[in-house]
């Protein structure tokens, strides 16, 4: 794979290989922008097929963390770190207090914390061999810390109400949501819609997942292959990327799309198809900045969990913006994201990747 001609490259500053061979560690960081600070982003275990898409994983993600970190106004640029391995098998103490060496190694231009595949417990082996790391406070009540999921969720339902109001002219009470996936993020969003009395409709490759969901919620549960096309008003997707494409979107029920996964969109023409077919989206790294926010508060240990709350509080806020402005405009909410974000980071148009696409 040659980097700089990648679809996926978006002038990244760097991209880090790293292996240690007594733990089996191998992966990838990808430093996207450090005009706005450090890059800070997760690090994602995963099963990947190859050394190429775990670097287009690695791309496409840490440009995804500056355009996030910028839109929720934190002084951190985007990077993120990618481990290949099967994260429920190859997972020890050791292999990921090699991977805090390798981001040590970095100086502090990459700050880790938890992602896909990884927990606070991998994040707290890491905490051993650097100090570049968040996502390990011992605080559990309230918003200081430590997991992010809850926060991640907890932004995510903000966004996704924003976006119901704009698509929908309504909350959330009474709805059907369709959730694509049921781990930390995505369960931890289910029970934040239940809550406020959705119906829900899940998917997920975990029975245990499943036979939770139905019993706590009384959800109903679908194939994996069904639920993007379920019978629902709105979509959640909270498991992997990509699943917004030419192919699937003609199937779509929801009038709201509105989830937690990262790079929901397989281009970017896919969010002019969503607009085409009167689909509210709610672009991914708008909505999911409750955990990158908590995260970076931790590591600044300047925050209290008021300011931190807040700050998730105007998720919603920044979202209805946006979807304001798209529909006036007519022009796809993601689009006007990207530039409101390159911007803040004073990037300039991606004209590399959008042509490539």
């Amino acid at each position: 794979m040659s980097i700089f001609t990648s679809r996926d490259f978006d002038g990244h500053e760097a991209v880090h290989g790293f292996h240690d061979r007594k733990s089996g560690l191998k992966g990838f960081i990808a430093i996207h922008s450090t005009a706005l600070g450090p890059g800070f982003g997760g690090c994602r275990m995963w099963t990947y097929e190859s050394e190429d898409d775990a670097i287009a994983d690695a791309l496409r993600l840490s440009r995804g963390m500056s355009y996030k970190n910028a839109l929720a106004g934190l002084a951190y640029g985007g990077g993120k770190a990618v481990i290949m391995g099967d994260p429920r098998k190859d997972k020890t103490p050791e292999l990921f207090e090699a991977f805090g060496r390798a981001v040590d190694r970095l100086g502090g231009a990459y700050v880790t914390a938890e992602d896909v595949g990884v927990s606070v417990q991998d994040m707290m082996a890491a905490s051993c061999t650097t100090k570049f790391v968040s996502g390990i406070s011992g605080k559990t009540n309230g918003f200081s810390g430590g997991d992010p999921s809850p926060r991640t969720a907890l932004g995510v339902f903000e966004g996704l109400r924003a976006a119901t109001r704009i698509g929908l002219d309504r909350d959330v009470e009474g709805l059907t949501v369709a959730v694509q996936g049921l781990g930390s993020v995505g369960y931890n969003l289910a029970t934040l819609l239940h809550d406020a009395g959705a119906k829900l409709i899940v998917a997920d490759l975990s029975d245990d997942a499943l036979k939770r969901a139905h019993r706590d919620f009384g959800a109903e549960v679908v194939m994996p292959r069904d639920i993007l096309s379920a019978d629902a008003d709105i979509l959640a997707p909270c498991a992997l990327g990509g699943v917004l494409n030419a192919k699937s979107i003609p199937h779509l029920k929801a009038k709201v799309v509105a989830g937690a996964a990262n790079n929901q969109l397989a281009t970017s023409k896919d969010g002019e198809t969503l607009m085409k077919h009167g689909i509210t989206y709610a672009p991914d790294y708008v909505i999911n900045a409750g955990g990158i926010i908590s995260v970076a508060a931790e590591y600044e240990g300047a925050s209290s969990e008021a300011e931190v709350q807040a700050q998730i509080n105007e998720i919603g806020p920044r979202t209805q913006s946006l979807l304001k402005e798209a529909k006036r405009t007519g022009r796809p909410a993601a689009e006007i994201a990207d530039e409101r974000a390159r911007a803040l980071i004073g990037h300039g148009p991606a004209e590399r990747a959008i042509a490539a696409e």
